[in-house]
């Protein structure tokens, strides 16, 4: 009986290379500083020659795929999406190399956390806030690997401040369960953190890597 022919995303998994997975929202113009914050980002990723997985939608995930597509010219590495079927929002952004659409949220979510090695979360809505608080508690329970989740951007400050005045201090959480979280100021520190968890890939990969998630 002849093997079943792998999809773009299942070689992928197979593959242990290090992913950075932006979110962030798809209703971010190209005129605003985030679209611009976010290519810059993302462009300092493909130059590293780090794989990029986003949504594969527009705003601020074209804004990355576009970025790290201008910072790898010579495609080292992937610019990765995962688009998700909705009464908007139905076509992939034009910089993809490898992608998959999905039907179901949860679906979508757990193939992010497969991939990922790092998280970036960007400005965003409902749907950035669901992925923030999915990796989180996945880290929390143990079910993926404790990869760093890099908030940036003004509007997790106070998000963090709440969380450390209200469950935090109420002993709905610990503190070691903020360990994974950092807040970022600018893209400068976001790439540090990325450049040290890279480091620590390259020499225990293990402990970053999720692809057994699925």
């Amino acid at each position: 009986m002849p093997r079943k022919k792998l999809t773009p995303i299942e070689k992928e998994l197979k593959e242990r290379d290090f992913r950075v997975v932006i979110f962030g929202s798809a209703r971010t113009g190209k005129k605003d500083k985030e679209y611009r914050q976010v290519y810059n980002l993302a462009k300092a990723i493909g130059k590293r020659g780090f794989d990029l997985v986003t949504g594969g939608g527009p705003g601020l995930m074209e804004a990355a795929n576009a970025g790290h597509s201008a910072g790898d010219p010579k495609k080292r590495s992937e610019d990765i999406g995962l688009p998700i079927k909705l009464p908007w929002e139905n076509k992939n952004n034009k910089y993809l190399e490898v992608s998959r659409r999905f039907n179901k949220f949860s679906d979508r979510l757990d193939h992010f956390m497969a991939l990922a090695s790092t998280v970036i979360v960007m400005e965003g809505g409902v749907g950035t806030c669901l992925e923030f608080f999915y990796t989180w508690q996945l880290i929390q329970v143990k079910h993926i690997k404790p990869i760093p989740i890099i908030l940036v951007g003004t509007m997790w400050r106070k998000l963090m401040k709440w969380i450390k005045n209200y469950p935090l201090k109420k002993g709905l959480i610990s503190q070691s369960e903020l360990e994974s979280i950092h807040v970022a100021k600018n893209n400068r520190e976001a790439i540090k953190i990325i450049d040290e968890t890279h480091q620590k890939f390259s020499s225990h990969g293990k402990k970053y890597d999720n692809r057994d998630y699925l």
